[in-house]
């Protein structure tokens, strides 16, 4: 009996997986970048939060306009669905 009750209190390992797997996706990249970016103490839940005026942006992961994938760094691109996307709740 206490081994059917231990078996049924340990994650399987396809709990596990799956449960790891699942990160929600944020709006934006986390590795998206501006200056308006570190005035914020939350995550961007619009484009205009990290555009300023000067409407300059860059990817943390290159520290440079052009993402790992080659594309264009802004948040209208640094979205879910691109290669180099990372979630920011990861």
């Amino acid at each position: 009996m206490t081994t059917e009750t231990s078996q049924l209190d340990e994650p399987t390992s396809e709990m596990a997986t799956a449960s790891e797997s699942e990160v929600p996706e944020s709006l934006f990249c986390q590795q998206l970048r501006s200056k308006k970016f570190f005035m914020f103490d939350a995550l961007a839940t619009d484009a205009s939060q990290y555009m300023d005026s000067s409407n300059h942006c860059w990817c943390y992961d290159t520290q440079q306009v052009i993402g790992p994938d080659g594309g264009k760094v802004n948040p209208h691109r640094c979205t879910p669905g691109r290669s180099c996307y990372q979630s920011a709740f990861a």
